[in-house]
């Protein structure tokens, strides 16, 4: 995880946004590879681990840790079902280094590719493929329901095909910033209302956040 990410992180559970604490172990290249992220107002604590912060509930986090074993190796980023890095860049419509997009699931494999086509933005991955590592522009985490995103801080978002399911989508749009591109891989998706419909072709939705 990118050390500037911890300003844009919330905790999970339902109470009003505030700051959450770091305390770094780890740092290599301004990456924390390993650490704790705190919540200053329920105290919960979230472990950083191979540079990737667990946000999901604790029962969940201890039994995805067990039974998953080593992580399989990492393997180079694939292209989403018919979109590949050139045509998210486009329909993402960005102009200039700075801020954050959110890729969610498999749509966080194009970080790689999308960050050579948009130098200066940094990626943040939600629920990556499990092969997935973190990369210099690419900050990983894992989170159960709820994007653990402060509301309104990302320049644009990619849902993949994987979590296209409501309550992704919700929180995908909540952590969007107005005016900013939504894209989902999947044409017809039950989306939140504050979407304006942009095209929906090629297997792919694109909307702006109105």
């Amino acid at each position: 995880m990118h050390i500037e990410l911890t300003e844009m992180l919330r905790c999970p559970e339902s109470h009003r946004e505030e700051m959450l604490v770091l305390s770094t172990g780890e740092v290599r290249d301004r990456m924390v590879r390993s650490g704790l992220i705190g919540c200053p107002v329920c105290h919960k604590e979230y472990p950083i681990s191979r540079g990737i912060v667990n946000f999901r509930r604790s029962k969940e986090r201890v039994s995805n840790e067990s039974s998953s074993g080593p992580r399989p190796a990492y393997q180079p980023p694939s292209p989403l079902p018919l979109a590949d890095a050139d045509r998210l860049q486009a329909l993402l419509e960005l102009s200039g280094p700075g801020g954050y997009v959110v890729l969610v699931g498999a749509a966080a494999r194009q970080a790689q590719r999308l960050s050579a086509l948009m130098d200066g933005i940094h990626f943040v991955g939600i629920n990556p493929p499990p092969d997935l590592e973190e990369q210099p522009a690419l900050s990983l985490v894992y989170a159960t329901e709820k994007i653990p995103l402060r509301s309104a801080v990302a320049r644009g978002v990619v849902v993949g095909a994987d979590l296209t399911t409501s309550p992704w989508l919700v929180e995908a749009h909540r952590v969007l910033l107005r005016g900013r591109r939504f894209v989902v891989v999947n044409e017809d998706p039950e989306l939140p209302i504050g979407l304006e419909k942009l095209a929906a072709e090629n297997g792919l939705w694109v909307g702006a956040k109105r």
